[in-house]
């Protein structure tokens, strides 16, 4: 059920005021990454990546790593989340957190605490699961939170360009319990298709010329930004706890 308390507060409250939820999200990945660079050693650092890291190769062949690669038979499972959590150097973590700031808050206005954590962790797990379709037999460590935001940013495209939404009508709290229209009457929106053009021809030209955030093997997959971001513009609905118009 949604909760309304969120949008009883007076209407001149600032859009830019972040959720909660989105607020200890934030400190989670900052408080990883600032104990990974203070008070781990290089040689500790690489065996915490290397351990959740997720690693296309050790799911499907986990012999083949053996025991160079430490997490075991659990890592190929709980790697599917954990790497959301790393990232690969100070650029990499700042640049989702404030990715994760604008298109987290709306979308976490909307749902709420426990739908927006499911909601995110849909989009990390689908993240990793086209990246691993791609890349089976990659045994280069793939890190960050983008797979997540993207899904965040898929879900947040369904009602923040609509009318009245909080990219087009009155910029109040209030606008985050507006109605989302379906898939079919949101992919004729010019606005949305704009957004959706400038951001899959990104993470395409990503691809083809083999930028990414971050360093050598500790960068991440366009491939896991496509996942997540269409796993959160398919599943929008199923976490939508506003009515249909």
């Amino acid at each position: 059920m949604l909760n309304r308390q969120n949008f009883a507060e007076e209407e001149h409250q600032p859009i830019l005021n972040l959720p909660p939820v989105v607020v200890m999200c934030l400190a989670v990945l900052f408080g990883i990454h600032i104990g990974r660079v203070f008070l781990l050693s290089p040689d500790a650092d690489f065996d915490l990546v290397l351990r959740f890291a997720f690693i296309p190769l050790r799911v499907i062949e986990p012999e083949a790593i053996g025991t160079a690669v430490p997490g075991g038979f659990g890592a190929a499972v709980w790697s599917f989340v954990t790497y959301a959590f790393l990232h690969a150097d100070w650029t990499h973590v700042i640049f989702n957190g404030l990715w994760l700031a604008a298109f987290g808050a709306p979308l976490a206005w909307r749902f709420g605490t426990s739908r927006f954590l499911l909601f995110s962790l849909l989009g990390a797990v689908a993240g990793a699961l086209l990246h691993f379709l791609v890349n089976m037999h990659d045994i280069q460590p793939m890190i960050g939170a983008s797979a997540a935001i993207s899904a965040q940013m898929a879900g947040a495209s369904r009602f923040v360009f609509s009318a009245g939404g909080p990219l087009a009508g009155t910029r109040s709290p209030a606008t985050f319990s507006r109605p989302a229209a379906p898939l079919s009457v949101i992919m004729r929106d010019r606005n949305v298709l704009m957004f959706l053009g400038v951001w899959f021809g990104l993470n395409i030209l990503f691809g083809l010329i083999g930028m990414g955030m971050g360093s050598g093997a500790q960068a991440i997959a366009w491939e896991a930004h496509i996942g997540g971001f269409l796993a959160g513009l398919l599943a929008f609905s199923l976490f939508d706890p506003v009515p249909r118009a």
